[in-house]
């Protein structure tokens, strides 16, 4: 498994306060599964930190593409890179 790290820019406030519910619903549904690992919005809501728990990217993508703020197209991807967790030691 592969932890992955997407932090996102949202550029839709309005109608992401609108999707909001389906959204967490949906990292709700992940979390249980496994998949993914944190995720939150940063204090000044200007975006969030995701932190999935995948086998590759592809995963990570198909992930993502799911996601009801990623259909409602309220963000941009700032990065989604492969992060490699030291602290604690895994």
């Amino acid at each position: 498994m592969a932890l992955f790290a997407l932090q996102l820019k949202f550029t839709d406030p309005d109608r992401r306060m609108e999707v909001r519910p389906a959204h967490r619903e949906y990292l709700a549904e992940l979390y249980a599964a496994g998949k993914l690992h944190e995720a939150g919005p940063f204090a000044d809501q200007s975006g969030a930190l995701l932190i999935y728990d995948v086998a590759d990217e592809a995963e990570v993508r198909e992930i993502i593409a799911k996601d009801p703020y990623t259909t409602a197209d309220v963000y941009e991807i700032v990065t989604l890179q492969e992060w490699k967790r030291t602290i604690p030691a895994t």
